[in-house]
This record gives C-alpha cells, structure tokens and sequence, in this order.
C-alpha cells in the first residue's frame, strides 16, 4: 500500500455511479429474466474502463473499478456462494434510528425504492465459494483499464463475512458465530485472489458499527471480537499492508442519532489485520470524532483514510474544507499516516444515488484539490 510520503494521497471508497443502461442490465439479471449476458459483460468492461479513466482524469491516486459488475456491494455475492440457492427472501425491517421520525420513514422508503429490487436470499444451506469464473472477470476488465497507466495503484472491494451474515442472514448453522466462520473460510478464496492480482483488498465491514439497525452498543461490543477474529482468519495469507478496511454505519442520509461512537469501537477494530482503515469523517454525525486520536494512540502499522467527502449530500466541498480536515488529522497522527477518502461509495446500490454523477466526481476533483492544499502545508 502507497504511503503518503511525500504528499497527500487520494482515493475513494469503492462504489461510484454506474451509466444507465448498465443498471438496467444488471436489474435485468438481478429479477432472474433472462439476460443478455454477452452484452452485459461487455457493458461491464466499458463502463471499468470510462470509471477508471474519470477517476485519473480527476488526479485520484487510488483508483478501482467503481463495482460497476454489482448491484450491490453485499449481495452480488449471491451468485458466488452456495447456500441461497432456496431464495428464501429476507423481509427488509425498518432502521430503529428512523423509527422515532414515522413520517421520514415513509418519505425515506419512497425514495429508495430502487434499492427494494436487490434481492436478498437467507442462507438455507452450507456455504462454499463458486465465483471463480465473475470473480477472474473482475481482475480482467480492472487490469484492462489501468492498461495505459501500470503505475498506478488500484483496490478491488470484497464483502465481509461479517456483513453477508448482517444482509443474507443464517437459517442453516447452529448459530450466527459458526455462519460467519463458513463465510469466511468460503470469501477466503476471493480475498486471496484479488491480493494475488496486485490490487489492494478492500474489505467491506459496516457491520461492526451495527448499521444503527438490530444491534445495542452492548451487543456490538460483544460480537466484535468473533466478527473480527473470522476477518483475520480469512485474510491470514495476505500481507497486512495489502489490505485495507472499511468501516461505516450506513450510507443513508438520516438520523444517525443511535450510531454507536467511533471512539467505543476503535480499540478493537485496530485488532484486525488490515494496514489501512476508511470510515467516516465528514457527515454531521461523525466529522467531530476526529478528535478521539489526540487521546487514542494509532498504532504505528496502521495507516487511516478518513472521509472528507459526505457521500449523501450534492454539496461540493470546498477544497479548504478538505485540506482543514486532513490537516486536523494528519497533525495528530503524521502526515504519513493519513490518505484523503470519502465516507462511504457513491454507488451502494445501483440506480438509487444519492449524488448525482456529475457531481461525484466534482466532489472527487475537490478533494483532490483540497489534499494539494493541505500537502502544501504539511510538507511546506
């Protein structure tokens, strides 16, 4: 993983906005028509390609393929495991942080009506991995599209065990700590492929905040250190500084008032193996926990890519905002230990953005704007 030696380096979180069509391609197989799947997987190369080539032409250091394949960061894993192929669906339950706002909820749900076309299949059976053929397609079209740049350092995104077990659900093992220690032995294969490929593995982890849903601060506590032992035993083979995580409590914009704070969670996820961590740093609800690292101490394998982007607002933040919030972190942690980021993917679900495409990468070009700023008066 590139460090920020001698300026401020600048990437993303993974999902970024996908062209029309290709949504409607992918909602295509997602309902179980049938599909065009030569013109889909051509559609899928095209579009890595155009993602990549906006995010260099926007100066973003670290790059990847936007997930352009998936529907869904958490459940494109359908199709690469077995155990739901019963396609029991799981009901979707109200988030609690919305339950005190009646009115929000159902304004809320009728916005995000596109996201209730991703289908989510509880687990009815043992779980192995079978996606070795979508997985190789992925490492293609990425590799073809940074073909013209060698140089530059790409990640590749991969759900947690702990986050299937939160969105597919466990209806066939004994108990959810046994499930999640299937997922992880089955994504190992994937996890190892994508290292082996050159790219930095980036694991998806929202689950070990709760997503503010099911789960009291008590309960978060409690799961964290089986949750984060199945990670560690998953990515066991693959060097610490290949590997980053990403740590969330829901790409939504709402109220957020029940998410349980960074600073009680923090000890034990630096317990995972992965160098680099990506969380939230500046929505309304998270941008002040910057402050937590002038008591908790980074430990010195660790490198912290904080949002500077809100992933749910049309905003542009200026480029001084930016550079104020690196430079807060990067003088309580070094300058090195800091990479530019944005909160959450711009993408979560395809077709139900929250920021229009233009203005993601307007977004992307500030902050790279903003990482200048603040490497300048880092670095002098």
């Amino acid at each position: 993983m590139k460090r920020s030696t001698d300026a401020i380096l600048t990437t993303h979180t993974g999902s970024l906005p996908r062209p029309d069509d290709l949504v409607e391609l992918l909602y295509v197989q997602e309902s179980g028509e049938d599909a065009d799947l030569n013109r889909l997987r051509q559609r899928v190369r095209s579009a890595v390609s155009e993602s990549v080539r906006q995010q260099t032409e926007a100066g973003i250091d670290i790059v990847n393929d936007g997930e352009m394949s998936k529907v869904s960061y958490s459940t494109y894993v359908n199709a690469r495991l077995t155990g739901f192929e019963g396609h029991v669906h799981v009901p979707r339950r109200a988030r609690p942080d919305a339950a005190a706002f009646p009115r929000y909820t159902e304004w809320n749900a009728q916005q995000q009506q596109g996201a209730s076309r991703i289908k989510r299949f509880a687990s009815m059976g043992p779980v192995s991995y079978v996606g070795q053929a979508q997985l190789a397609t992925d490492v293609e079209n990425l590799k073809a599209a940074l073909s013209n740049s060698p140089n530059t350092e790409a990640f590749m995104t991969a759900a947690s065990p702990g986050v299937i077990s939160l969105f597919q659900p466990n209806q066939y093992y004994p108990n959810d700590a046994a499930y999640i220690e299937a997922l992880a032995e089955a994504m190992r294969e994937e996890y190892e492929a994508i290292y082996q490929a050159g790219f930095i593995l980036q694991l998806d982890c929202p689950d070990l905040t709760g997503l503010s849903r099911t789960s009291s601060v008590e309960q978060i506590l409690a799961d964290l250190p089986m949750r984060i032992e199945a990670l560690n035993h998953a990515v066991a083979n693959i060097p610490a500084d290949r590997m980053r995580l990403h740590l969330c409590w829901g790409n939504y914009e709402g109220p957020h008032h029940l998410d349980v704070p960074l600073k009680v969670i923090i000890g034990e996820v630096f317990k995972a193996r992965p160098m680099g961590l990506s969380f939230e740093g500046a929505n309304p609800r998270h941008e002040h926990e910057w402050a937590i690292f002038e008591e908790v101490k980074l430990p010195p394998d660790k490198v912290l890519i904080p949002g500077v982007l809100d992933t749910t607002t049309n905003y542009v933040e200026h480029p001084e905002l930016v550079a104020q919030r690196l430079v807060r972190y990067a003088r309580l942690v070094g300058r090195e230990n800091i990479i530019a980021g944005a909160d959450c993917g711009f993408g979560t679900f395809a077709g139900t953005p929250m920021v229009h495409p233009e203005i993601v990468f307007a977004k992307l070009k500030s902050m790279v704007d903003g990482a200048r700023i603040a490497s300048r008066q880092l670095w002098g």
